[in-house]
């Protein structure tokens, strides 16, 4: 990534490295998202176990993700731990940084459309962006749900709309997909065509919504929605709708699984 902190990470915080040397009881890394920052692993925070051969767990030039151990300003000096970083943390970590250069890349052919340096993109809008958000690619997604929190940067009208074009080209929208049981049943001589009809009348309403049998008298429902308030109302609306289809014919039931985004 071209633009790097300034200044020393925190004790604790989970960083992205590269590995630069490796000798006998240590590993010399780079703090990749630091400006001229290195630091030292030691060969006892590298895994649980023993290690005999460093070189079994890291080779130079491997990226690596670690947490900080300890640091010492005045002797600009950096303690870091392989082992204590856990796989969930390396799953974040490195998505955060893929994310980050997916963010920069959105900077980088906005400037080469409009025959701006990728630095004065980042001070018209990158730095602002990665103060508010957090982070380039935090403050892009949000501009793609909201496309009027671009103009609080205050850019020229040619800027802001080569770079909204490139946002919605490259950040999708975040989709909130909920699941639900259904359970339908009929003693209706016509049962069976009765549960078909209902089914196929909730599918044709809501197109967003999918809907797959698992075994009399249970079907799974799947619904892709752009936030959790309207996912919900449209599942209220669903349990409403089947009941009232199915009335004095059977029996509709909906029950909430867990939600997920997708």
């Amino acid at each position: 990534m071209a633009q790097k902190k300034q200044g020393f990470p925190e004790e604790n915080e989970i960083v992205l490295c590269t590995v630069k040397k490796i000798l006998p009881h240590g590993i010399f890394v780079s703090l990749d998202e630091y400006e001229s920052k290195e630091g030292l692993i030691h060969i006892s925070e590298i895994s649980p176990g023993r290690v005999r051969n460093i070189r079994d767990f890291v080779k130079e030039g491997k990226r690596i993700v670690c947490k900080i151990l300890r640091m010492s300003r005045e002797r600009n000096h950096i303690d870091l731990s392989l082992r204590r970083v856990n796989q969930a943390q390396r799953i974040n970590k490195n998505t955060e940084y893929k994310q980050e250069q997916k963010a920069e890349k959105i900077l980088e052919v906005t400037g080469k459309e409009l025959k701006l340096p990728l630095e004065d993109l980042y001070k018209k809008v990158g730095d602002k962006l990665i103060e508010n958000y957090g982070s380039l690619y935090n403050g892009f997604e949000e501009m793609s749900e909201n496309n009027d929190l671009l103009k609080d940067l205050n850019l020229d009208k040619k800027i802001e709309s080569t770079l909204l074009k490139f946002i919605k080209e490259r950040i999708k929208k975040r989709e909130i997909k909920l699941s639900a049981s259904l359970t339908l049943s009929s003693i209706n001589s016509k049962g069976i065509e009765i549960i078909k009809a209902t089914l196929k009348a909730l599918e044709d309403k809501h197109s967003n919504i999918k809907i797959k049998y698992i075994g009399a008298p249970k079907y799974q429902l799947t619904l892709i929605a752009d936030n959790y308030k309207i996912a919900e109302k449209q599942l209220t609306n669903i349990q409403q709708e089947g009941f009232k289809l199915m009335k004095n014919q059977g029996v509709f039931k909906l029950e909430r699984n867990d939600k997920k985004h997708t």
